[in-house]
């Protein structure tokens, strides 16, 4: 195993000034090929995805270092690579941050989508460069706080790696995608993510606080939620990661023992964080207290998608016998084709349509139903026949999934 420790032409400066950025985007537009991309943001440390290092490599112009804190406007380089293929490693972890500083693919290949696709057993940037290339990556600083200013030059030196030899496995993989007749499903989903924005809004983002579920009624979750508003607006005025204002676990035991006054509060999870600002979260408090019962919040939302699947066979076992029936069939055609069960279709896709299938259940109107829900024409094809066949002619038994 060969150590990937420098880029061959050395760790590039970092373009923090206008002049440098017309530079590099002259030297990027020139280049040929696709173009290697990746951005290091510093969760845990500041609020938000924001990018805070920009990398691209393409052939012909070599590697770049992009600083888009000192360099916010970069319309010159989004001209440079306008139509040009991407190179991304999870670019679902990437693109929200890039769009957000006005660089929007219209092509792109994902390196760790294609993995899974191919049938990878790891998928991670490190071990797709090992199994492809043989050289070892290194990535120990893929947590620390890209913030920071300057950059040390052993993080740059990382930063350029992530691009170095992207586009050599970039073509590896997609031979082996052609080879195993995969290469129109990676089309297919690489131009769906040309079109991804982030994940989902959460309308009640509160309720993610981990230890949630030891919060035993409403007035408890409605102290949750004001913490949890208190904490994220200290954390956007601070442009600090909210963690750091105040841990989950400290949020969670302050909702649960819901201290009066300055003396209530005890040693505990975060007690340096609890302490500092412990006017605010006394005052959200109180605010809870004082909230009507009508205005509480429900301890258990409801939930738009179907029941959780260990639900079904006491809730509607003919649903059930279909789920069932439909998950052998398809894990038997991912192990045949090495692909995750679940990039043949969402396990999600697959549970809504189960539990509530179209009147008229034929491969048409559940085709129609998939595709509204986000999933690719080559999903449709292969799964469509097998949900339609688990609807319609059942070979699960709702006797046999009773007795699971």
């Amino acid at each position: 195993m060969v150590l990937l420790d420098m880029p061959a032409d050395g760790v590039p400066d970092v373009v923090m000034d206008e002049g440098e950025l017309l530079r590099a985007a002259q030297s990027i537009a020139a280049g040929t090929g696709p173009i290697a991309m990746d951005a290091e943001r510093a969760s845990g440390y500041r609020y938000g995805q924001r990018a805070y290092l920009i990398q691209m490599r393409r052939e012909g112009s070599g590697t770049w270092l992009l600083d888009p804190i000192a360099c916010p406007d970069l319309a010159p380089i989004a001209d440079a690579i306008a139509g040009v293929e991407w190179i991304l490693h999870a670019a679902t972890q990437d693109l929200p941050c890039l769009a957000e500083i006005g660089l929007h693919p219209t092509r792109l290949f994902d390196t760790e989508l294609a993995g899974r696709l191919i049938g990878l057993p790891r998928v991670g940037l490190a071990a797709v460069v090992e199994h492809y290339l043989g050289l070892h990556l290194a990535k120990e600083h893929s947590a620390v706080d890209w913030s920071t200013r300057p950059l040390p030059e052993p993080w740059l030196r990382y930063a350029a790696l992530d691009v170095e030899v992207l586009g050599q496995v970039r073509d590896l993989m997609a031979d082996d995608l052609r080879a195993q007749d995969k290469m129109p499903w990676a089309e297919q989903e690489f131009d769906s993510l040309t079109r991804f924005t982030g994940p989902p809004v959460r309308v009640e983002p509160w309720r993610r606080t981990s230890g949630m579920h030891k919060i035993r009624n409403r007035r408890g979750a409605a102290m949750v939620r004001e913490l949890w508003q208190t904490r994220d607006a200290i954390a956007v005025e601070r442009d600090t990661a909210p963690g750091r204002v105040l841990p989950d676990a400290a949020l969670i035991e302050l909702a649960i023992k819901g201290p009066r006054t300055p003396a209530d509060i005890q040693d505990g999870p975060g007690a340096r964080s609890v302490r500092r600002y412990q006017r605010q979260w006394l005052s959200a408090l109180e605010r809870a207290r004082l909230l009507p019962d009508a205005d509480l919040p429900v301890l258990s939302p409801h939930s738009d998608g179907p029941p959780p699947a260990r639900a079904w066979a006491d809730r509607d076992p003919v649903a059930a016998a279909r789920l069932v029936q439909a998950r052998m069939a398809l894990g038997q055609f991912a192990q045949a084709r090495n692909i995750p069960i679940e990039n043949v279709l969402s396990p999600d896709s697959i549970r809504r349509v189960l539990w509530s299938p179209p009147t008229d259940a034929t491969v048409e109107s559940l085709a129609r139903a998939l595709l509204a829900l986000g999933a690719r024409q080559w999903q449709v094809d292969i799964v469509c026949p097998i949900l339609e066949e688990a609807i319609n002619r059942p070979v699960v038994t709702t006797a046999e999934v009773t007795e699971q």
